[in-house]
């Protein structure tokens, strides 16, 4: 009798556990490229383009400081010449000697003056393109989510992002679980009429900076 009762009560056991896996839902995976969708999110567009006039920008400011650089390297050379002229009188040459130092002190500042703002404008820039990229990727983040909930997904994976072996996340997927395209479609819905392009602009040689010049030891006063 004691038997038959744990047989009973194993039976219902089962039976209980079989009908709440019935009762969970079927189990769907969807996949998307978030990489592709930034890339052609036109926020993103209108950030580079940003971006872009931004370095521009920089490199202008760079040439003219670059420029100044310059002109004090051609005034310090011009002492120096004076330095060593012996047209000219002793204190006449060794004043000139002097400013030259002056000068070239300034070059120095100015050139740590660029490098500085180089680094700066450089930094600058990179937290500006973090910070888009941090806000817009939540923001498609969002969109997938939303889109998934509607599809009934369980689970979405990125594609985009390589392993360490350097391959796609995701080998193969079936085209239907795939929502790449339709998320594109959604985060571009408001898209704003873009103007006529205009053609684009050269890209501008890199400014080449100017240098300290390189002195040596101090040439000794000639005699008139």
């Amino acid at each position: 009798m004691n038997k038959l009762i744990r047989t009973i009560i194993t039976l219902a056991a089962f039976g209980a556990g079989s009908t709440a896996l019935l009762a969970q839902p079927a189990f769907k995976l969807l996949v998307v490229d978030m990489a592709k969708v930034y890339d052609t999110h036109y926020k993103t567009e209108e950030a580079n383009a940003k971006f872009h006039d931004a370095e521009q920008k920089a490199q202008e400011q760079v040439e003219e400081l670059n420029k100044q650089g310059q002109s004090l390297v051609d005034e310090y050379k011009d002492l120096m010449e004076q330095s060593k002229n012996t047209v000219l009188t002793t204190e006449a040459r060794a004043k000139a000697e002097n400013d030259a130092q002056k000068k070239l002190e300034e070059i120095k500042n100015k050139q740590t003056e660029v490098q500085n703002f180089r680094t700066n404008t450089q930094r600058s820039l990179q937290q500006r393109i973090k910070t888009h990229r941090d806000l817009l990727l939540e923001e498609i983040t969002k969109v997938v989510g939303d889109m998934a909930k509607q599809r009934g997904a369980t689970l979405v994976l990125d594609k985009s992002g390589p392993t360490l072996f350097g391959i796609s996340s995701v080998l193969y997927t079936d085209a239907s679980y795939d929502i790449t395209d339709d998320v594109q479609k959604e985060v571009n819905k408001d898209r704003p009429v873009a103007p006529p392009a205009a053609a684009a602009a050269p890209a501008a040689a890199a400014p080449a900076p100017f240098t300290v010049p390189n002195v040596g030891a101090k040439p000794e006063p000639k005699k008139p």
